[in-house]
């Protein structure tokens, strides 16, 4: 993995084990925002994980009824 993406799993591994407790665990989806994050980065790399979690995460409100919600797999790139 790349250093950007390394970085990024460090912060939501901070936000578990910090702000998470504070806040609670009160996520609408499953898996969990900060779990879909971790699986977005490992799938897509730092720009595109970082860019679908912070979608999930902006989803993640009252207004939303939340369920089941797996990142997306990798589209395959065009070749010309």
């Amino acid at each position: 993995m790349s250093l950007a993406v390394n970085v990024l799993r460090g912060v939501v591994q901070t936000y578990r084990y910090t702000l998470r407790g504070v806040i609670g665990a009160n996520c609408r989806f499953e898996p969990s925002c900060s779990e879909y994050a971790l699986q977005a980065l490992a799938c897509h790399g730092a720009l595109t994980g970082s860019t679908l979690s912070a979608r999930r995460i902006l989803r993640c409100n009252p207004w939303n009824d939340g369920g089941f919600d797996p990142v997306p797999p990798p589209s395959r790139e065009r070749t010309t």
